[in-house]
C-alpha cells in the first residue's frame, strides 16, 4: 500500500489513536508510536514500514525484545522473529440497542486493584495499572465485590473501542456483559462517536454475542508479536 493511498482509520486504529485523541499518551521514535507499557501494550507502526521504521522499532524493543504488532499483515525483515500470531476480528456498531444501566457504576483509580484481580480471573486481554486512563470503565458489584466490567480502549477519531469485557465465573449467564457493553456503547454514542471492538476469531461465543447485539464484522485482522534482532538496528537516514 502506498503512503498516499487512503485507508480507513480502523485499518490501523492504534496509529489513528496515538496521532489523534490519544496523542497525549504517545511515546514516539520516528514514525513508530506506542502507549506507555503500564497503559497498554498496543504499538503502532506505519501502514508501509520501511527499513528505518523497523530500526526504530528495534530500538524501542531493545535487543531481543518482544513487541506487539496488532493488525500487521506484511513480512518482517531478516533478523526479526514472529513469536505469536492470533487471528482476530474487528466488529463495528450496526444497530446496537445502546442504553444506560442503573446498576453499572463508573470505576476510578481506587477500583484498579479489584479490576486487575477480575482481569486475572477472567483473562479478557491486556489490562494494565493505568489502562483506566484510556476512557470510561463501568462495573457491576454484587455484595460490594466487583463481578463484571467493560470499558474503552483505542480511540481513533470518531470511534471508540469497547474492551476489557469480563464477568466473574460465579455470576456468568446473567447477562452482565451484555448490559455493560450496551451501557459503554451508550456513552460512546452520546459523544457522537461509534463503538467498535476486537476479539479472537476463535472466540465463537463472543462473536455470536456481538452479532446478536448489533455489531457487524468489518474485517478480519491478526494480533502478532515479534522478537527484535539480538543486536540494535541502525536507523536508515
Amino acid at each position: 500500500m502506498s503512503r498516499t493511498e487512503s485507508r480507513h482509520v480502523l485499518d490501523n486504529p492504534a496509529l489513528a489513536s496515538l496521532t489523534g485523541p490519544h496523542a497525549r499518551f504517545a511515546e514516539r521514535r520516528g514514525r513508530v508510536l506506542r502507549y506507555p507499557v503500564d497503559v497498554s501494550p498496543w504499538l503502532a507502526v506505519p501502514d508501509d514500514p520501511d527499513a528505518g521504521d523497523w530500526a526504530d522499532l528495534a530500538a524501542l524493543a531493545g535487543p531481543g525484545g518482544e513487541v506487539p504488532l496488532p493488525g500487521f499483515r506484511g513480512e518482517v525483515p531478516a533478523g526479526w522473529e514472529i513469536t505469536t500470531r492470533i487471528e482476530g476480528t474487528q466488529f463495528v456498531d450496526d444497530g446496537l440497542a445502546a442504553a444506560p444501566d442503573a446498576e453499572a457504576v463508573r470505576l476510578g483509580p481506587a477500583d484498579v486493584p479489584e479490576m486487575l484481580a477480575l482481569v486475572a480471573r477472567t483473562r479478557p486481554g491486556p489490562f494494565e495499572r493505568r489502562t483506566i486512563e484510556l476512557g470510561t470503565y463501568l462495573g457491576i458489584r454484587r455484595e460490594g465485590a466487583l463481578v463484571a466490567m467493560a470499558g474503552e480502549r483505542l480511540h481513533p477519531p470518531g470511534w471508540t473501542e469497547i474492551s476489557a469485557v469480563c464477568t466473574d465465573p460465579a455470576v456468568r449467564g446473567q447477562g452482565l456483559a451484555t448490559r455493560l457493553i450496551l451501557a459503554v456503547a451508550h456513552g460512546i454514542r452520546e459523544r457522537g462517536e461509534t463503538p467498535f471492538l476486537h476479539t479472537s476469531a476463535a472466540n465463537t461465543g463472543a462473536i455470536r454475542l456481538y452479532e446478536s447485539l448489533g455489531f457487524r464484522l468489518r474485517r478480519r485482522t491478526a494480533f502478532l508479536a515479534a522478537r527484535a534482532p539480538e543486536r540494535d538496528a541502525v536507523p536508515v537516514a
